[in-house]
């Protein structure tokens, strides 16, 4: 470096101190702090007080768009444009760090987490053929974005276009001993397709994954926060080849494609460990699959995390550490059952005590709890279950789900014998579950003597943090709203929805929370339940929860503004309105 060179370095170095300061993002202790190490390292400026938390990176690129005359995009408010950023391969975009932003008609406006190296600039403009405005973005963001924009979507096609060819090339002809030895085969395309996909199904927080055959594609879609999204379409013809590899890593029969089978596969990815639920069915155009993903080391969910309001995780808390009875959990498929169940199983796990489980299957698996998985092939099923259960000594029984009068006659017995039972049921709300036991045959009395409480739950999608905005609810919306909320009590509500970001992938929600009601047996339920009218017990149980039902818990988090009156009315059916 020249003299002149140090003495400009110098002279920006000052510059860019300064105007911190200014801005109130940096003191001049810390600046001085920051100087002496930069002096004895060698390190940019920028870069010392970034690493030490004198600066944040949004700070630091503020403060540099402006010094270079240049706006500053915060890409969780901006609208990137899928297209656009494709112009440059993630190849490209990540060695220039830049992300093409806007289409100028002459020119693109480009995001630049450096825009002081004009050579970068000079080589953008000449790989997009056009001249290039530039904007200041910042490298957390532009990292996150290009996860999102570029997240091996290319790559599953690669591996759908290859699988393709090598279908192709191999005819309708598939050798199944040669491709059980083949599984391992790193360079087979199908398998690396398989990979792609759970990789990127984990990245995005999937819960599900669909492998769908239509008349003339095939169609990978992701269960993200309860909602369908679709991830690619490929050729039909990889269909066949794609069952199969699934079937052998879950040990399923690959000759049978007449019939439903079930199975599960775990897998290491990027060093969790990820159970693996398979559900295939044949369909008109073929087998159709269903893997539920379960990341192990996610482990239990605490209860105070669930969403679950003080007062009613207080009195949940103490009905399931009652020394007997049963207590429910109710709600549709998907809606956190036994996530409730497993953080419930939290609490009680002590070293004195003896907790047995029978589920269909085990999802998640607990030092110091008895997990049985059912299987009906070789009749391991929940009643003869619980019937060995007895036999164990156990203090607890979680049993995954109640179907039928056997399950429920055992499991009511078992209560009344001194164990305290929890299980699940598909139920639309708590008023309704008694009924149901009710019409499984079981007699009002042996319910009222055993059952403690029901919980009902659903689970709420949460409005993106990164991208809410105030909103005006529609005149049906405000309707549904004040059936639950009468009088003025919704006017001092923050109404909003999220306008979509990269953050969110433009849905405008992240994440999901738990709504609940909780029905707490009571005198006046019992002596209304003993007389075996479900009915007369609906309407009883309806006037206990009052203003604590399912409805009121959706709209509560409408009122404080995170989540939208669409989506409690979405997820909250109400028998009432």
């Amino acid at each position: 470096m020249t003299a002149i060179q140090a003495i400009k370095t110098a002279a920006k170095t000052e510059q860019l101190g300064a105007a911190l300061i200014k801005h109130g993002y940096l003191t001049q202790t810390r600046l001085t702090e920051a100087l002496a190490e930069q002096k004895r390292t060698g390190r940019m400026l920028g870069r010392v007080l970034i690493e030490n938390n004198f600066i944040t990176e949004e700070q630091m690129a503020r403060v540099l768009a402006e010094q270079q005359g240049l706006p500053f995009v915060d890409l969780r408010r901006f609208e990137v444009v899928p297209a656009l950023v494709h112009v440059l391969t993630e190849v490209q975009a990540r060695r220039y760090k830049a992300l093409i932003l806007e289409d100028r008609s002459d020119a693109y406006l480009v995001g630049l987490t450096d825009p002081t190296s004009l050579r970068d600039q000079d080589e953008l403009a000449k790989l997009v053929g056009r001249p290039i405005y530039v904007a200041v973005i910042t490298n957390e963001q532009f990292s996150k974005t290009a996860d999102r924009i570029y997240r091996k979507t290319d790559q599953l096609d690669e591996y759908a276009n290859q699988a393709k060819r090598e279908i192709e090339r191999e005819s309708d002809v598939i050798d199944l001993n040669q491709l059980k030895f083949s599984i391992d085969d790193a360079d087979a395309p199908v398998i690396k397709f398989l990979q792609t996909v759970f990789e990127e199904a984990i990245q995005m927080r999937a819960s599900d994954i669909h492998i769908e055959p239509e008349e003339k594609r095939l169609t990978v879609r992701f269960r993200i926060d309860g909602e369908l999204h679709q991830q690619v379409q490929a050729d039909l013809r990889i269909a066949t080849a794609l069952l199969v590899r699934l079937k052998l890593m879950a040990g399923l029969d690959i000759a049978e494609k007449r019939l439903p089978q079930d199975g599960s596969i775990s897998m290491i990815s990027n060093f969790q460990r990820v159970d693996i639920r398979l559900s295939t069915i044949p369909t008109l155009h073929g087998e159709s699959a269903v893997m539920r993903l379960l990341i192990q080391s996610q482990g239990l969910r605490d209860l105070n995390q669930s969403g679950m309001p003080p007062d009613m995780l207080h009195r949940f808390k103490k009905l399931i550490q009652s020394p007997h009875g049963i207590v429910l959990v109710t709600g549709p498929t998907g809606s956190g059952k036994t996530t409730t169940l497993y953080g419930a199983l939290g609490i009680l796990n002590q070293r004195n005590v003896k907790i047995l489980t029978i589920e269909d299957p085990v999802e998640y698996r607990i030092p110091g709890i008895t997990q049985v998985q059912v299987n009906e092939k070789i009749d391991l099923t929940f009643p003869r279950m619980l019937r060995s259960f007895l036999r164990q000594d156990p203090d607890i029984m979680l049993v995954g789900e109640i179907r039928d009068q056997d399950t429920a006659e055992i499991a009511t017995r078992a209560a009344m014998t001194g164990h305290m039972v929890l299980s699940t049921m598909h139920t639309n709300d708590s008023a309704s579950t008694p009924g149901r036991l009710l019409n499984m045959g079981l007699p009002g009395f042996l319910i009222s003597s055993t059952l403690l409480g029901v919980v009902s739950q659903r689970l709420l999608r949460v409005i993106c943090p990164d991208c809410a905005q105030p909103y005006e609810p529609s005149v049906d919306e405000m309707a549904w709203a004040r059936h639950y909320y009468p009088g003025d009590e919704l006017s001092q509500a923050a109404f909003r929805k999220g306008k979509g970001c990269a953050r969110c992938n433009s849905s405008g929600f992240l994440g999901r929370v738990g709504v609940f009601e909780l029905l707490e047996m009571n005198p006046t339920l019992t002596a209304v339940l003993n007389q075996g009218d479900h009915v007369a017990f609906e309407i009883a149980a309806r006037q206990s929860l009052g203003r604590h039902s399912l409805e009121m818990s959706a709209l509560s988090l409408v009122a404080r503004g995170e989540t939208t009156i669409a989506e409690a009315m979405r997820v909250v059916t109400s028998t009432e309105f």
